[in-house]
């Protein structure tokens, strides 16, 4: 009677779970990717953030072997969250855009890969296994922004100054993506816990500073400069 002998090696890798943490500043979202993952037998959610403060110590409390993490949010997005945490974390940029000034900026503040959010659970999760593997992952269109990057060929543009939007402050920063986002005014007031009033206030200081007559034109405005 023979018998198939299997290594320590391979019951460790068919055994090991990957512990995920989930940085996006939409809740939605966050339990779209989190029912996803849970699909796999090898994926544990450890924890979840919306914000950076709320990253950078959840990340530093649960140790995860991977961060998904968002890069347009507010207070600096995924680039101010790889900042300030663990050079060994590894991160993997799960984002809507596609640009190649985002892709760069992520990847040069140390995350392992960048994937857009158009892609499906499964390879998701397959995503998470490799950069815990130690690869790096991109789809081909953004792996070729970074090899241009990092070879000196890149044709990717330096962010443009822009006044009217430097002129905003955090907070105003922070309701005009919402307002960008579709939301009312009483539900950014639940968003950001502050009144109506105080809300009100705030649009219409973006509304001047950016010089845009009404909410239509500001959710224009803001999306031609990917704020979303």
């Amino acid at each position: 009677m023979s018998s198939t002998s299997v290594t320590p090696s391979e019951i460790s890798e068919s055994t090991r779970r990957f512990r995920v943490f989930l940085v996006d500043d939409h809740a939605v979202f966050r339990s779209g990717v989190r029912a996803e993952l849970g699909r796999e037998q090898d994926m544990e959610i450890v924890g979840e953030a919306g914000g950076v403060a709320e990253a950078v110590a959840g990340i530093g409390a649960a140790k995860p072997d991977v961060v998904l993490l968002d890069v347009h949010m507010p207070d600096g997005g995924g680039v101010a969250v790889l900042s300030r945490i663990d050079p060994g974390s590894v991160c993997l940029a799960l984002s809507v855009s596609d640009a190649a000034e985002d892709v760069i900026a992520v990847i040069r503040a140390g995350a392992r890969g960048y994937v857009t959010k158009t892609i499906s659970g499964p390879d998701l999760a397959d995503a998470v296994r490799r950069v815990a593997g130690g690869d790096a992952v991109f789809s081909p269109r953004l792996a070729g922004f970074v090899l241009d990057s990092f070879t000196g060929r890149s044709t990717a543009p330096e962010p443009p100054l822009d006044p009217e939007l430097d002129s905003l402050t955090p907070r105003e920063l922070e309701v005009l993506r919402l307002l960008a986002r579709g939301y009312t005014y009483r539900e950014i007031a639940e968003e950001l816990v502050i009144s109506v009033k105080t809300v009100e206030t705030h649009a219409s200081n973006v509304l001047r500073k950016t010089q845009q007559s009404n909410r239509n034109a500001l959710t224009r405005w803001a999306h031609r400069r990917r704020i979303d």
